[in-house]
């Protein structure tokens, strides 16, 4: 095995033991980008100087016996939204095409006091708008069990980088899916964590839990060991509330080391569609299909769902709301370097009234409430984590699923949503392929704030199927991707440049300039 492939809690234990250093683990994951990136354009940026410095200093610390926190050498990329120092962090967009922050953000802070070593940023959607990583800056990633086909969104970057071990561990955001989507496409793990729980100074509507950061990886255990890194109650982030003098999400053991949970005992709640989202045949038979298996790990097993009516109006209303106060100014002064999915949500909130806000308000607390009273009947819920097998990266989002049109371009993407509402912690895992042989991602839903179990439970799952050659985390085909051609000679690899005019509705507005 090489060490790029290794997990996370195995690096650690050859440091621990002498047999590996980070810089050769860096190395060897610098080699595998160099071999397989051209192809699949997931690492969009790189400083190799800054990565030796920072695991050469790794070195002399597992060499003392004194390792620098809890990731001590661990190669980590970041997802080209999070503000990295030293880095350019571009969110791609033309914007930031030449910006080079000169901090980390809190999140990047973190994970960088705990010794993890960034070999690079990640693509992404622009301002991670959409379901497909690909942008004017960087252009499209490819999927690396097919380059032609989507890598999801927004953090396909790091997914794809994880897939093709360019890095051991990655960061991701999550709104409407931006973990969990790219994760079940990539056949890894991507957790979206209760609100709060990865602290952020960075969202524009401090209070609204549709948007958050959090862990991705090729394993569960390594994704509970990155959430227990940088966990935090970090007092800039409104939600990350805590009791005065006491440590919530940061305290020792909370998620890390996971603790064995008796799968009898649970009560298995499964769901196709949420009751309304448009997945395709494709995905339902592959999760009718390995439902039995997962099913028996379980004391009971029933076909239901929470009660999520009017799921797809209210998340339209208030994404837009956390689109406009991000980029309504921008649409003002730079429309002509905004994209098309940036340019409509803001037309979008700007259509809705204040009256239309709270309704979604008070709808989504309707919607919390219903899974409230679903999880006092079950203890975890489980669905297809997204409702499409991959298409090609040239669609911007599906128009149709089995011949039904889609409803807005992030339609798509309710498998996800639905949850996002809630604010219930849940996860992607992979379970084997689909029809087409591509990998097929398992939404795990935990009950409110049950990050802890949520994570013992996807665990349980992933151990169950480790050497079940159906249900198993699919791998890349390496050196197949080494040989082919690289994914910038395909045609649409850049997306079109729009031409659109600005919508007359638009009020000029100040908001602060900070990206």
């Amino acid at each position: 095995m090489e060490l790029c492939d290794a997990t996370a809690l195995e690096l650690l234990e050859l440091f621990r033991t002498g047999q590996a250093l980070p810089t050769e683990a860096l190395r060897s994951c610098q080699e595998r980008t160099d071999k397989v990136n051209p192809a699949v354009n997931a690492i969009v940026c790189e400083d190799r100087e800054a990565a030796a410095k920072a695991a050469k200093m790794a070195d002399e610390a597992w060499r003392r016996g004194e390792p620098t926190g809890a990731l001590c050498g661990i190669p980590l990329a970041v997802k080209d939204t999070h503000v990295t120092k030293g880095m350019t962090t571009t969110f791609g967009s033309p914007l930031f095409r030449e910006w080079v922050p000169e901090k980390d953000q809190n999140f990047v802070a973190r994970l960088r006091a705990s010794g993890a070593v960034i070999t690079g940023k990640t693509n992404v959607p622009e301002w991670a708008a959409g379901g497909t990583s690909r942008n004017p800056v960087y252009g499209a990633t490819g999927n690396p069990f097919n380059p032609a086909l989507n890598a999801a969104g927004s953090s396909g970057g790091s997914a794809t980088a994880l897939a093709c071990g360019m890095a051991t561990l990655a960061t991701g955001s999550d709104t409407g899916g931006s973990l969990r989507n790219p994760a079940a496409f990539n056949g890894i793990v991507g957790m979206r964590p209760s609100g709060g729980l990865m602290a952020s100074e960075r969202r524009p509507l401090g209070w609204s839990t549709l948007s958050v950061d959090g862990p991705m990886a090729r394993t569960v255990t390594d994704t509970a060991l990155m959430l227990s890194a940088c966990a935090s109650d970090d007092r800039h982030d409104p939600l990350a509330y805590t009791l005065p003098g006491e440590t919530v999400r940061a305290s020792k053991g909370r998620f890390f080391p996971l603790k064995p949970v008796n799968l009898k005992g649970l009560r298995l709640a499964a769901t196709e569609d949420f009751g309304s989202a448009p997945v395709e045949t494709i995905v339902r038979r592959a999760f009718r299909n390995k439902l039995p298996a997962i099913a028996a790990l379980f004391g009971s097993m029933e076909m239901t769902e929470p009660d999520s009516t009017d799921a797809d109006r209210v998340f339209a209303i208030l994404r837009a709301s956390v689109f406009y106060a991000a980029h309504a100014e921008r649409y003002c002064d730079h429309f002509d370097q905004l994209g098309p999915n940036i340019r409509a949500n803001v037309e979008e909130a700007q259509g809705y009234s204040l009256a239309d806000y709270t309704w979604a308000a008070k709808q989504q607390t309707v919607i919390y409430r219903s899974y409230q009273y679903f999880f006092e009947n079950h203890d975890i819920l489980i669905s297809p984590a997204i409702t499409v097998s991959p298409r090609p990266w040239t669609e911007m989002y599906p128009s149709e699923i089995d011949g039904a049109a889609t409803t807005s371009y992030f339609h798509w993407l309710a498998m996800a949503y639905n949850v996002t509402l809630s604010g219930h912690p849940a996860i992607s895992i992979p379970v084997g392929v689909d029809e087409h042989g591509m990998p097929f991602g398992l939404q795990i839903v935990g009950p409110r704030g049950g990050d802890a179990l949520l994570l013992q439970v996807a665990a349980m799952i992933e151990a169950a199927f480790a050497d079940d050659p159906d249900l198993r985390r699919p791998v890349p085909d390496i050196k197949a991707l080494a040989a082919m051609p690289p994914i910038a000679s395909r045609p649409g690899f850049m997306p079109p440049v729009s031409t659109a005019n600005r919508s007359s509705s638009i009020k000029d507005i100040s908001y602060a300039k900070q990206p």
